[in-house]
Parts: structure tokens; sequence; C-alpha cells
């Protein structure tokens, strides 16, 4: 049987690698002097802890942005790993064989080649060392700042990476922002939460890095989000019907077949119309 490349790789920065999943998620890898960050473990489909030993000889610890299947699966294979436990409902939801079975195959057409054995173990988040708004995390060399950005999950964080003044929104803001979720905040509370990020970390950053598709947004991501919040709030969204594993939703910007708005702007958000208020 062919063997399946469950991981490949490229360099944002010297100190930054782009790793790519099995179904397309991203995960970084930050290399300070004598210590390395990676930011995400995916689907866990393949041994990434091996897969990471052989990009680095620094010991590593994980900072998970959010637990979504597609993000915190592979954390089992680490030791030292950190995330909000604001989020401890959410990984248990998903941190579940089947779902992320059901997961990998609705994104990877080679699907049936994965075998059993390259899932990475189900392991509780109760080893799992607290992530809070401000935690830094010095690697000699780089500085990791984190803060809330809640609203995609209760628990998403967003990263600054203060030297290499570059912000790491992933999931919390990115060209199809999913607010539609059970677990997900509302639109007003999520508009906060970036009003709230954005004070926090703007004039530190001059580039976004983002959890899905290429990696890269503009560094104006989170005021076009917050701006859309208000074209949301204010009835001037274009609202385009999106349905996503039984859940009704809408997308604010149209867009087309790759997703990209129709309107040349960036940044757009996938929402509830029954939480808009919340």
């Amino acid at each position: 049987m062919e063997q399946l490349e469950f991981f490949r790789t490229e360099k944002v920065s010297e100190r930054i690698t782009r790793i790519f999943g099995l179904t397309g998620e991203l995960m970084y890898l930050v290399e300070g002097n004598n210590k390395s960050v990676l930011i995400d473990t995916g689907t866990g489909v393949g041994d990434l802890s091996e897969y990471v030993k052989k990009l680095t000889s620094n010991p590593i610890t994980v900072i998970l942005t959010h637990v979504h299947v597609d993000h915190a699966s592979g954390a089992a294979s680490f030791e030292d790993v950190y995330m909000n436990h604001v989020d401890d409902e959410v990984y248990k939801e998903h941190n579940n064989l089947d779902l992320r079975k059901d997961y990998v195959k609705s994104q990877f057409k080679d699907f049936n080649k994965i075998k059993d054995s390259d899932y990475v173990k189900v392991k509780t988040s109760k080893g799992f060392k607290q992530l809070t708004d401000g935690t830094s995390f010095n690697l000699s060399g780089v500085t990791l700042e984190v803060y809330n950005a809640a609203g995609h999950t209760p628990g998403q964080m967003a990263i600054l990476f203060k030297e290499e003044r570059i912000l790491m929104t992933g999931d919390a803001a990115n060209q199809a922002t999913f607010l539609f979720d059970k677990n997900s905040l509302g639109l007003s509370s999520y508009e906060k939460s970036m009003r709230d990020l954005l004070l926090k970390t703007e004039g530190k950053f001059d580039r976004i890095l983002l959890s899905h598709g290429t990696g890269d947004a503009p560094k104006e991501l989170i005021n076009n989000i917050i701006q859309l919040c208000a074209e949301i709030r204010e009835g001037n969204s274009d609202d385009i019907p999106f349905d996503f594993m039984a859940q009704r939703a809408y997308i604010a910007k149209k867009v087309n077949e790759q997703f990209d708005r129709i309107d040349g702007g960036f940044g757009n958000i996938i929402y509830s119309k029954e939480k808009v208020k919340k």
C-alpha cells in the first residue's frame, strides 16, 4: 500500500515553520534558542510527535489555540501541553475517535488508506496545563504572548509572536469564521472579544497567521471582522444560507467557490441568526 504523507512543511520565517496536516489543518512550530513551541496538533492522524522531533532538537511545549477535532486531536502524543480549560467540555465532545474518523473521512479523499494504528490514542485534558489571557512563553530569542479570542469556542486563544511582529488568530478570525456551533459565542460577545484582542495587540503585528487555507491574512483582518459584526447587527450583510452537519447558518458576505469574498474583502463570518444579540 502506498505510504501516506501525513505532514508537510513550509517556512514562515527563520524561526517559524508551518506544518500542513492531512485535512489541510495548519500547525506552527516556533523555535527559540533552546526551547520550541508547537501550536496546535491537528486531527491526530500520523505520528506528529516523531515528525516534529525531526524538525527541532529542542524540548517541545504544545499550545492549543482551541480544542476542536481538527486542531487538538494529536495532543495526546506530547507531555507538556497547554490549553484554556474553559474549553474542557468542548474537548470532551471532540476528543472522540469516531468523531475524528468521521471528520477525516469528510475531508480526505484517501481516507480508506488510513490504518487504525495511524490514529493517536484518545486522552483526557486532565493533565494539560492552564492557558490564560496574558500567558507568556520565553523561548530565548522568541517570546509568545497568549490572549483571549473567544467566539469560535469559549476558550479560543490568539498568539502574538512578539519579536516577529506576527499575530496568529487561527480560527478566531479568518476567511470563514464559524460562529454558529452550539458552543460558539453569540455575535455581540464575539465582537467584544475581537475589540478587546485588538486593543491589546494593535501596533504590535504586521501580519496574521491562520489555521486553514494558505495560513496568511492581511493585518487588517480583525478590523474587517469587527466592521462585519456591525453590518450584521445593522441588517446590512448578505446572509447567504449555509448548511453544515444539519445546522443552518448564514454567510455574512457573498463568496465564490473558493470561499473568497465577491467584494474583494478579507474576513467573513458564518453565524446563527438566533445568537446575534448574545
